[in-house]
């Protein structure tokens, strides 16, 4: 498990490209018969990625979390975004087709991630501090509040499914969804904004090789940015704006946690005050 350290705004001011890519970017989320674990100090997110090929894999409590089990004191959110696989939790199975959703609460001592039948299951998590017990639910891509925003002609036109939400699922303070780019449009989170009551990350899928996102970062006046491949995933402080644009058609999963489960909590930034 790697540590991500949070950073002063004004530290990072005098980051260069490969310290940016070091403190902000997860590589390597998902490789063969492992779970890949990041802890992020921001908010005590854990960010993780498990592959499945050959065998089954259980998730363990690292030393770092000093617990018994996993989820003794947390919660987990789970998107599939691979092909069909199942997770048993506390011996009760649950199958999940690409891009459906599993919330797993506090207290779940036994979590087994199965491979598929091609042994192409990945499973993208998050997992947050927890303080009370929420039931287990699994949620489809119908049961997801679904909205679209933006434009074609502002070429931000998507699809938003709030998966892990408040309304939609009872959580400590775990939220995950996923935004789908209609074809032709290439910018998401626009117009940006910050919240200062959550940090959140980004995880990019959906692209070929040959294409990558450009995100950015940073406090809107002092903004850097990161080039981000196919399944990886960039940190978002609550300090930082978080948006990014494509080179072709993809999709992300964010994830957040905080002080609040408000999901229209944000300050948001005029295009003008962007630097």
């Amino acid at each position: 498990m790697k540590s991500y350290h949070a950073t002063h705004p004004e530290d990072f001011k005098t980051y260069n490209t490969e310290k940016i890519r070091d403190h902000y970017l997860f590589r390597n989320l998902f490789e063969e018969d492992k779970i890949t674990c990041n802890y992020v100090h921001d908010d005590r997110l854990i960010v993780g990625g498990v592959k499945p090929v050959t065998r089954t894999l259980r998730l363990e409590p690292f030393d770092v979390l000093k617990a018994k089990f996993f989820l003794e004191r947390r919660e987990l959110g789970v998107i599939n975004v691979g092909d069909t696989g199942k997770i048993t939790a506390d011996g009760v199975s649950y199958t999940l087709e690409f891009r459906e959703a599993l919330y797993l609460g506090k207290d779940i001592r036994e979590v087994v991630f199965h491979p598929s039948e091609k042994g192409t299951a990945l499973y993208y998590f998050n997992s947050a501090p927890a303080h009370c017990a929420f039931p287990v639910r699994k949620v489809s891509l119908a049961e997801a509040e679904t909205v679209e925003l933006g434009t074609l002609g502002t070429s931000n036109h998507r699809t938003i499914r709030k998966l892990i939400i408040n309304g939609t699922v009872d959580t400590c303070q775990l939220q995950m969804g996923l935004t789908e780019l209609k074809t032709g449009s290439v910018w998401n989170t626009m117009p940006p904004h910050t919240h200062d009551r959550r940090m959140e990350v980004y995880f990019y899928f959906g692209m070929d090789e040959k294409n990558v996102v450009c995100h950015f970062l940073g406090r809107p006046q002092e903004t850097r940015h990161i080039w981000v491949a196919n399944h990886e995933a960039v940190l978002s402080p609550p300090w930082s704006v978080h948006c990014g644009a494509g080179t072709g058609t993809y999709s992300f999963i964010w994830g957040m946690a905080g002080e609040n489960l408000d999901y229209a909590d944000m300050d948001h930034v005029n295009f003008a005050d962007l630097k």
